[in-house]
């Protein structure tokens, strides 16, 4: 289930895939050697699917593996070993996270109907990045990669706004029944004693629908807490907001428990570094964001920060251009992509025909990870080789190579669309350069 070795286990469908060495994948590494740079504490890698998993590979063997001595703790989350293990292995990971601070993770398939038919499963097993979320008890952030030549569909934003998703309960972690016409619902509290405190929900006169949501303190703060540190590690500001108004109860819980937090814990040191906390209704905060120029870190509760996520990813040109981390309250940082696992591209991977797919948050995905793991066991030269491989990244983009999906946005006047493995080539013609 796990190893210290880098080597990709077997996809799915993997009679049909191909993650052997390349002529030019060959060409490049015969080019190119240096003394590599140590690690000294491995790094959690958490293996995928279909065309990301592809990507992996990729990535690992032309831009990493010829400059880093890599040091990882293998978990393949492929859905096919998933279940194998009974999903054993995605609990695994996370522990295997909690132990060595900082994880790297390829995008995964989470199974619907036509999947468990697809892949023979046994059951419709929960979402990976949902299980391991809740092991870690940590707050997502996502941040858009910005690069000349993509105009955000919003004229002023000119910074990044990084979404911060809470990522417990909500309707995550929703009860729902389908109700009869003639049925009373109500909310039922049980005590720890056996008292039962009850509320109307509503009568029904005719058939509908109903579902229970929940959250609980611990989490709320541990969310509060998560994002007040990103805060002061970004030194930038930041929004929270919620529907209170509303929501006297429940929206209002995650208010008040920030504020309280805020003005007992973080007051000063916002103060100190120069960064302000703001709260507002969500509606309001929507209206705020478009008239805005960026800059900041917006707090969403669960579902809020999944829509505006991929609002902001859209709006500033490509969910493929969006990174993602997870980060819980005692500093623990797991690192992907914030897109799914490219099933189209897969599938065409699979019939032999060429992919254009953008690589670029996955590869940023392993740069944070390198780059987190470099300052925690303070090595210098891991940070700069992320540093300038994200940086030889978005000069590749910049000099008009670059996947389909950029070609169709970008405002660049000569651009070249290239395949998948060639822009990665292409990334590392001008890293080597660099280094």
């Amino acid at each position: 289930m796990k190893s210290e070795a880098v080597n990709i286990c077997s996809t799915p469908h993997s009679q049909h895939s191909t993650l052997t060495d390349t002529p030019l994948l060959i060409k490049e590494r015969k080019e190119f050697s240096m003394e590599k740079i140590k690690m000294s504490t491995p790094l959690v890698e958490m293996d995928g699917d279909e065309m990301t998993r592809i990507i992996w590979k990729m990535i690992k063997d032309i831009l990493i593996l010829p400059y880093v001595d890599l040091k990882t703790e293998y978990y393949d989350l492929g859905l096919e070993n998933r279940e194998k293990t009974k999903d054993q292995v995605t609990v695994d990971s996370a522990e295997a996270t909690k132990k060595y601070g900082v994880a790297v993770k390829c995008a995964t398939i989470t199974p619907n109907a036509e999947r468990v038919k697809e892949y023979n499963l046994s059951q419709m097993w929960k979402s990976p990045n949902g299980t391991i979320r809740a092991i870690l008890d940590g707050t997502v952030f996502r941040t858009p990669i910005v690069v000349k030549g993509i105009t955000p569909y919003i004229p002023t934003w000119t910074k990044p706004i990084t979404i911060a998703r809470h990522a417990y309960g909500d309707v995550y972690k929703n009860t729902e029944m389908v109700v009869k016409g003639g049925s009373k619902a109500e909310l039922v509290v049980t005590d720890e004693n056996g008292n039962e405190t009850r509320q109307l929900i509503h009568d029904f006169a005719t058939d509908g629908i109903i579902q229970g949501l929940h959250n609980i303190d611990k989490s709320i703060a541990s969310f509060a807490r998560a994002c007040f540190n990103f805060a002061l590690d970004k030194k930038q500001d930041l929004w929270f907001a919620t529907k209170d108004t509303i929501s006297k109860k429940y929206d209002h819980r995650f208010k008040d428990i920030f504020n309280e937090i805020f003005e007992n814990e973080y007051k000063d040191k916002f103060a100190d570094a120069g960064i302000t906390f703001f709260y507002t209704l969500i509606d309001d905060a929507v209206a705020r964001v478009i008239r805005s120029d960026g800059g900041y870190i917006w707090a969403c509760k669960n579902y809020d920060g999944d829509v505006m996520s991929d609002m902001v990813a859209t709006a500033f040109g490509s969910l493929a251009m969006m990174t993602s981390v997870l980060v819980s309250p005692d500093g623990i940082y797991e690192y992907e992509a914030a897109h799914g696992t490219v099933q189209r591209h897969y599938y065409k991977h699979l019939k032999g025909e060429t992919t254009s797919t953008n690589s670029v948050a996955t590869l940023f995905a392993w740069t944070g990870a390198l780059r987190k793991r470099g300052e925690l066991d303070n090595i210098p030269e891991l940070c700069n080789f992320a540093d300038k491989l994200e940086k030889a990244t978005l000069a590749t983009i910049e000099d008009g190579i670059m996947t389909g999906d950029l070609a169709l946005l970008s405002s660049l006047e000569n651009k070249t669309k290239v395949d998948t493995e060639t822009f990665l080539v292409e990334v590392n013609k001008r890293l080597s350069a660099m280094l």
